[in-house]
């Protein structure tokens, strides 16, 4: 076993003054550096005078690039300065985050699940926006996520990153224990899904307290593990504290498949805001760019998101980000709030089972038939934007006025009540002591989703809602890795699709919807072979 390298002589930095290492990597060092104006404390990651090869200080550039690029965002490290010291070694001058890391926090301390699921969508929030800036971060682990001295969590060394269009190449420097199996192949392949893998084996991580194939006691070397991540199912937490709801998450977002896990890490963030819901939590805010660049929302462009068809003008309207789904209130249930959201005209349906699909266009764009594509573009906003903001500000003033009349009214009821002649005040009425409590079941996802592609090329899917109830609907979209779909509703559990080029796999998403306006906490997804 070979010695624990020393560290190396901290750089001489005019306008800053030396305090102390801080941590060694295998190609910098970072160390802790006073900046003299302003006054702050700053890390300072350096390059060590044995790695200055092309290919490391190539590297080096790139990560400097993409963090400035990304670190206005609450959960990227900030960087502040990149330059080259006197004595040749490149640095880069960062936010200093003073609490523990994740890297030293995960095995050292049972963190609360509550905690876990606010880092997981605020990391989930920093990734996503990586990926719509056209940047994969390959190499993200728990040692690569910092705590800010406000709590917040910072994701730090873009060091390997790539643009999302890359999909195979050369070997890579990563983390056997947070990859997924297509990037250790002996070609290594990935895209965004990559990511989401990586993200959910972080948040497995703070979980169990430790990497998510690691057996305790026993070997785990990288061979081991290389074996274990490509065959193994991923086995359970082992928090009693953790909902069934929260393994089934972290298992789809670690299937070995990248065509069944979450396909962006938006969809991700919006899995883990379900289970804070689910268990009462305060939803985290999902920290995401207002501007969208063309990735649109559902219902608020013109065309399917990032389509060479899209609306421009849509796309540069404020983008209204919201943690929970909804769909056009003329298919919703009479509780169900009012959303902006304008269904898709239905797909081609089977024989017998239901509207046909638009008339094909043309070939594929961007990932997405254009046959399909045609339906996507009949989504649309309809509200203009002033418009909009002056409905919603007559609907809170109208919103206040009605909240103070039912608060009078309340208290009113209150006191007749109370003083009411013959009345007992601590007698209970029998109706409130026996009346029984409702309680709502999760709904669940649907069941035996299969697609099947007919000898013509064209794609069906069915599936079974294992608990139906009356006014049942079911909410669909395409999957299409990267991009968040854009959902319709059917009211039969069979939808279908025309034609498409060979070797092109369809895959859905599916979730069941309530006549209450709940719905699947998980939806169903399936791909249909290529």
């Amino acid at each position: 076993m070979s010695a624990r390298r020393e560290a190396s002589a901290p750089p001489v930095i005019p306008g800053y003054e030396h305090s102390r290492l801080l941590g060694m990597g295998g190609f910098a060092d970072v160390f802790l550096y006073e900046q003299q104006m302003p006054k702050r404390s700053v890390a300072v990651k350096v390059l060590l005078a044995s790695a200055l090869g092309d290919d490391v200080r190539a590297r080096f550039r790139t990560e400097a690039d993409v963090m400035a690029k990304l670190s206005h965002h609450p959960s990227i490290v900030t960087i502040y300065l990149a330059d080259v010291a006197p004595d040749g070694r490149p640095f880069l001058v960062m936010e200093y985050c003073s609490r523990a890391g994740l890297g030293e926090r995960y095995r050292a301390e049972r963190m609360g699940v509550a905690e876990i699921l606010r880092i997981g969508v605020r990391l989930a929030s920093a990734v996503e926006t990586a990926h719509r800036a056209g940047i994969l971060h390959r190499d993200i682990k728990p040692a690569n996520v910092l705590i800010t001295d406000f709590g917040w969590p910072a994701l730090t060394d873009f060091g390997i990153a790539a643009t999302t269009g890359w999909s195979s190449g050369a070997a890579i420097g990563m983390s056997i224990p947070w990859s997924p199996p297509e990037m250790l192949a002996e070609n290594p392949t990935g895209d965004v899904r990559a990511d989401v893998y990586s993200l959910a084996a972080t948040v497995y991580s703070m979980l169990a307290r430790r990497s998510p194939f690691e057996i305790p006691g026993g070997s785990n070397t990288a061979a081991d593990l290389v074996a274990r991540i490509g065959r193994s199912t991923l086995a359970g937490t082992g928090r009693p504290d953790a909902p069934d709801s929260l393994q089934a998450v972290l298992v789809r977002a670690m299937d070995p498949s990248p065509a069944r896990r979450y396909h962006s890490a938006l969809a991700f963030a919006r899995a883990l805001q379900h289970i804070e819901s689910e268990l009462m939590l305060p939803v985290t805010t999902l920290d995401l760019p207002d501007e969208l660049s063309g990735q649109g929302v559902a219902g608020e462009a013109g065309a399917w998101p990032g389509s060479a068809d899209a609306d421009p003008a849509a796309s540069s309207q404020e983008t209204r980000l919201r943690p929970i789904r909804t769909v056009s209130p003329d298919l919703a249930g009479p509780s169900s709030p009012p959303s902006p959201v304008a269904p898709l005209p239905a797909p081609a349906a089977p024989s017998g089972a239901g509207p046909s699909a638009p008339a094909q266009r043309g070939p594929h764009e961007d990932g997405v038939p254009t046959a399909w594509r045609q339906g996507a573009e009949a989504v649309a906003a309809t509200v203009d934007a002033d418009d909009g903001r002056d409905a919603g500000h007559r609907g809170r003033v109208i919103g206040s006025v009605a909240a103070g009349i039912v608060i009078v009214a309340v208290l009113i009821a209150a006191a007749v009540l109370v003083f009411r002649p013959g009345t007992p005040k601590d007698e209970a009425s029998p109706a409130s002591s026996t009346a029984p409590t409702a309680v709502l079941r999760a709904v669940p996802a649907p069941t035996e989703l299969a697609g099947v592609r007919a000898a013509d090329g064209s794609t069906s899917f069915t599936w079974t809602n294992p608990e139906p109830l009356a006014g049942d609907l079911y909410l669909w979209g395409l999957a299409v890795a990267g991009k968040d779909p854009v959902l319709a509703v059917v009211d039969k559990a069979s939808i279908a699709f025309p034609p498409s080029p060979v070797g092109t796999p369809v895959c859905v998403e599916i979730s069941i919807k309530r006549a209450d306006g709940r719905y699947s906490t998980e939806p169903a997804v399936g791909c249909s072979d290529s």
